[in-house]
């Protein structure tokens, strides 16, 4: 099917690749589809493209890519939302903030968006520890 993307313009997706984000995302509430499309293979970057409202996307990116010691754990009742029965499951991305430039960017390590890529659905989970992974990590710091 073809949807149309904020910034990729018109797009060929393929059903079974839409992710069901139950409750939305924060102030997106009532957009419940998303699908994730890579940008290159080379970049540990992606967009997340509402199927619903063509103007509402994000740039995720593999947070581990810019921050290796990234971790943390899931509550069990994110788990549960998630629909996760094993680790192989999940995998974690982080809205991307734009900048001039690249590396004046920064990601979001407190409000990870989390994805089951085997059921298919997808929730921010805000995590609790604000002085660990802030809300705006530097890229800067990283890309060194």
């Amino acid at each position: 099917m073809k949807i149309e993307t904020k910034f990729l313009g018109e797009v060929d997706i393929v059903e079974e690749d839409i992710y069901t984000f139950e409750n939305g995302l924060p102030g997106f509430e009532d957009l419940t589809k998303f699908v994730l499309i890579p940008l290159d293979a080379d970049l540990p970057l992606a967009i997340l493209q509402s199927t619903e409202q063509a103007p509402i996307s994000f740039v995720v990116a593999y947070p581990f890519a810019f921050n290796p010691s990234y971790a943390f754990d899931l509550s069990e009742e994110d788990k549960q939302a998630l629909h996760i029965e094993t680790e192989d499951e999940v995998v974690p991305y982080a809205i991307v903030t734009m900048n001039d430039t690249f590396d004046k960017s920064t990601i979001n390590l407190l409000a990870p968006i989390i994805l089951n890529i085997t059921k298919k659905c997808g929730k921010q989970v805000v995590l609790g520890d604000s002085k660990k992974y802030p809300l705006h990590y530097q890229i800067k710091e990283s890309v060194k």
